[in-house]
Order: C-alpha cells, then structure tokens, then sequence
C-alpha cells in the first residue's frame, strides 16, 4: 500500500513565510507528496522534497520560476493506479468541472485538483475526484485541511483531514 499526503493552495508567502510544523509533521510518514498548484514560491516545492518524493502541477498564483519548472498537469502512475493532477483553473467552470474535463480522455483512476480551497473526496462515474482543500487559506471553510490517499494495487481512496 502507497500513502500519498496531498496539498494544494499553500499561497506561500501571502499566507504565511513557510509550511506550519504541524502540516510537514502529518506528511512525513507519506511515501509520496502531489501539491495540486499554487506553491507561489520553490522554496516550498524543496521544503516537500526533505520528507518524500513530490509531484506538483502550475497553479495560477505560481511565480515566473515556478512556471518554467512545472506541468499544467500531469499524470502519476502509482501500483497500479494512474492520478491525474492539475490545479483547477483555465477553462470556464468550477475547479470540479474544469478537472474532469481535463482527464476526461486520459484513463485515471482519480483526479487530484485545488484552487477552489473547497475539500471534495467523492467518486463520480468510478473516479475519485480529490481536493484537499487549503493548508494555508481556508477562505469560507471553517479550518485548513490537507488530505490523504491510500493506493491498494488498483483501488484508490481519500481523506480529508483538518488541521
């Protein structure tokens, strides 16, 4: 079994000049890192990479840097489950939307996406769809949040968890 912590919308340094403690805590026992876009600045990217491998895609707040290093999306083949990870923006709709249209050709077993801050976990036509919410900007949620998926051969499942 693989265990991937999943974050997005970290907006470093508007919402603070580095991770909270207690969010790179919760993420050390994970074997991989995916952060769904919005980094701001790489020094959040290198600050992932002490604890496990990391995989993240461009958000609409990224830096110029981070725009000529990062994917606007991309696909991560895990045992035997392939996740599709983007941030959620550029196309004409909600972040839910503008993520299924993304991946809607690309044979993923879940969808991994941000800039909405709004936590979803929920399958749709037997793909998870996974938002990890905000680590960092909770805007309307009542707490920040980080997730977790669990990848079994090829079933995959998420969790929510507030901080």
């Amino acid at each position: 079994m693989t265990t991937i912590g999943v974050i997005s919308d970290t907006h470093i340094p508007r919402r603070g000049s580095k991770l909270p403690e207690i969010l790179l805590n919760k993420l050390s026992g994970a074997h991989m890192i995916i952060h769904a876009g919005d980094l701001c600045r790489d020094h959040v990217l290198y600050e992932l990479q002490e604890l496990a491998p990391v995989y993240a895609v461009l958000g609409n707040n990224d830096d110029e840097y981070l725009q000529t290093i990062l994917p606007y999306k991309k696909i991560i083949e895990v045992e035997e489950c392939r996740i599709g990870v983007f941030h959620g923006h550029g196309y004409s709709g909600t972040a839910a939307e503008n993520s299924r249209k993304a991946f809607r050709n690309e044979n993923v077993h879940c969808v991994v996406f941000g800039h909405s801050h709004i936590p979803v976990n929920t399958f749709h036509h037997g793909i998870l769809y996974f938002n990890p919410g905000s680590a960092m900007d909770r805007r309307r949620q009542e707490k920040c949040s980080y997730g977790l998926l669990q990848v079994h051969g090829n079933n995959i499942t998420g969790e929510i968890i507030t901080l």
